[in-house]
């Protein structure tokens, strides 16, 4: 439970971690974009370099990546399992009924599962290297536009902080709820999936309560502060991009557009 990284920052002092919030937000979907135009081993090849290269330049630690990967394991299976049984194209190995193996399903098996790592480790080294501060704050200049057709960008912006905020907060609750209740003799990894199920019941209400309990204090806290909004707030932080933002814009670019000439020309 507590390898989840969602909402975890790692403080740092590499050149990832000093890049502009709102640029490494719009290089990763541009990256994930990237991605799933890339059809052939070449292609997810250079893919590789490319994320190997923002993880080095991060500076964090391999086994954070492991981490990130870990618990999207069994979806990867069985979407690739899903994507072997049900393939169709190029040469038939084996057929049963509306179950068919062939040497494209095996294939695009295998990609769709590289898809998937690339992904994930893309945007583990945009939540590690970003904080929770920053992303709201990003995510809510990059709306900014919106607010003349009266987008609340404001509301959205707090309500990513505070749910970036407290996801840490709420798995190590999780945890501390589960371990009091083995203390008690419960066992929730034997019996059958409803009786799991059911044992669940005994982490959801106090989670629950404790839940409303910090949203409660949350709000009675920004009340007292005086909080109305965003519209007028000044920054502690103003965002501002540097050389170093464009020249990573400029890299992510170009590799974007080789990669889709490939596919193009490929």
């Amino acid at each position: 439970m507590n390898k989840i990284l969602l909402g975890r920052y790692l403080p740092g002092h590499s050149f990832i971690h000093r890049m502009d919030p709102r640029m490494k937000i719009v290089l990763s979907f541009l990256y994930i974009i990237t991605v799933f135009f890339a059809n052939s081993w070449l292609m997810y090849g250079i893919l590789f370099l490319g994320a190997l290269f923002w993880i080095v330049g991060s500076q964090i630690p391999i086994k954070y990546f492991w981490d990130g990967v870990k618990p999207i394991i069994s979806v990867i299976l069985l979407t690739m399992l899903i994507q072997i049984l049900f393939g169709v194209g190029g040469h038939v190995y084996f057929k049963y009924g509306i179950i068919t193996v062939t040497s494209q399903g095996l294939l695009n098996a295998v990609y769709l599962a590289i898809r998937f790592i690339l992904i994930v480790l893309v945007s583990t080294v945009l939540t590690l290297s970003t904080s929770p501060l920053e992303i709201s704050g990003a995510i809510e200049s990059l709306l900014m536009p919106l607010k003349r057709f009266h987008f609340p960008v404001y509301e959205l912006a707090l309500m990513l902080s505070i749910a970036l905020r407290f996801v840490p907060t709420l798995i190590d609750e999780t945890e501390r709820i589960m371990n009091a209740q083995r203390s008690r003799g419960a066992d929730f990894s034997h019996g059958s999936l409803w009786t799991r199920i059911k044992k669940l019941i005994a982490i959801l209400i106090p989670l629950f309560e404790s839940a409303f309990g910090r949203a409660d204090e949350l709000a009675v806290a920004m009340e007292a502060r005086g909080y109305r909004g965003g519209e007028g707030r000044s920054r502690y932080r103003v965002l501002q991009l540097q050389r170093m933002d464009w020249v990573a814009a400029l890299i992510m670019i170009a590799f974007s557009i080789l990669i889709i000439l490939m596919r193009v020309w490929g």
